[in-house]
């Protein structure tokens, strides 16, 4: 690590809720909200859309404790090129607004908070998950992946896609082919999600030498790799409607409609892979895909959802019964 952030001076809060405001941004909220998504997701599928409240309510308090430990590390240790790059200079700690002793404490109390709520109220599998995400979003990805290989978003991505899992071992105490697709479509999701904004500060990351797929190849093959990796997740979300029947036909049409506007915009950016607004157009719709593909789990696992496709079923059988009448 450069020696750069040891020598910024140290900026003093004014007030407590200077200080608060400090120790948030570490966390990286924005980041943490989606993450919280998908966990709600998984534990509503889980539960057949009948979650318990405080269970819920737990569940998501301490994914956003283990994720804020784990995005608070990954701040302590790229303080060096946050304080080169211009748009990240000034958060807490490039800033010297937060020591990094003082940041590495915050995490590790936020990290056994996590901990102990999901052994405590959930099962000792969900808090073990929860771990398993910081140690491979801090070591694989933030320490080995992310200045080294081209390929650190992808494989990265795996720590952001155990939220579900976390989320469905809450619920269950296991961890079924269901909960593996949910990880599956997080995993095949967030390189068409990174990589676009990738592809919008790729000068950022080549100032500092991370080398980000557009940095290192370019921006047409990447979005190639982008387009290739959305194809790819549109009939892993279909897997969850069959073969393993844990969702019904309001999810599929949701599935395939968001999916299909996700394809369509991959392939704009295919075409003009250069264009930021593009690729800026791609990045916004990839977090809105996500949000909404949960809530259509959420609401496809609604028991008056099931009532209400199966009298839709039972109609169109007797339709189609009164159209076309056995033959005797």
């Amino acid at each position: 690590m450069q020696e750069t952030t040891l020598t910024v001076s140290p900026r003093h809060h004014e007030n407590l809720l200077q200080v608060i405001q400090s120790y948030y941004q570490l966390t990286k909220p924005r980041i943490i909200l989606l993450l919280l998504i998908t966990t709600a997701g998984g534990m509503w599928v889980a539960a057949a859309g009948q979650v318990d409240p405080v269970l819920l309510l737990i569940t998501l308090i301490s994914g956003a404790f283990a994720a804020g430990s784990a995005n608070t590390i990954n701040c302590l240790y790229d303080r060096d090129i946050d304080y080169i790059m211009e748009r990240t200079r000034h958060r807490p700690l490039p800033s010297g607004r937060v020591q990094p002793r003082d940041a590495l404490l915050f995490a590790i109390g936020l990290a056994t908070i996590s901990f102990t709520l999901l052994t405590v109220f959930a099962n000792l599998l969900s808090a073990c998950l929860a771990m398993s995400g910081i140690v491979f979003y801090v070591l694989i990805y933030t320490h080995w992946l992310k200045r080294h290989s081209t390929q650190n978003i992808v494989i990265g991505g795996a720590a952001g896609a155990i939220p579900p899992l976390v989320g469905w071992a809450a619920v269950t105490g296991e961890l079924s082919w269901a909960a593996w697709v949910l990880f599956a479509i997080i995993f095949l999701w967030t390189p068409p999600h990174f990589w676009a904004l990738a592809v919008m500060i790729r000068e950022d990351y080549a100032k500092v030498g991370v080398p980000m797929l557009p940095v290192i190849v370019g921006d047409e093959p990447t979005s190639r790799q982008i387009f290739y990796y959305t194809l790819a997740l549109i009939p892993v979300t279909l897997l969850l409607v069959y073969p393993l029947h844990v969702m019904g036909a309001v999810y599929c049409g949701i599935a395939l409609l968001l999916g299909g506007i996700f394809v369509k915009k991959a392939w704009q950016l295919m075409q003009a892979p250069s264009d930021l607004q593009v690729a800026r157009s791609l990045f916004k719709y990839s977090i809105l895909y996500m949000m909404l593909l949960c809530a259509g789990m959420g609401l496809d696992s609604l028991p008056w959802t099931h009532q209400l496709t199966d009298a839709v079923a039972s109609n169109m059988q007797l339709l189609i019964s009164a159209v076309l009448p056995t033959q005797a």
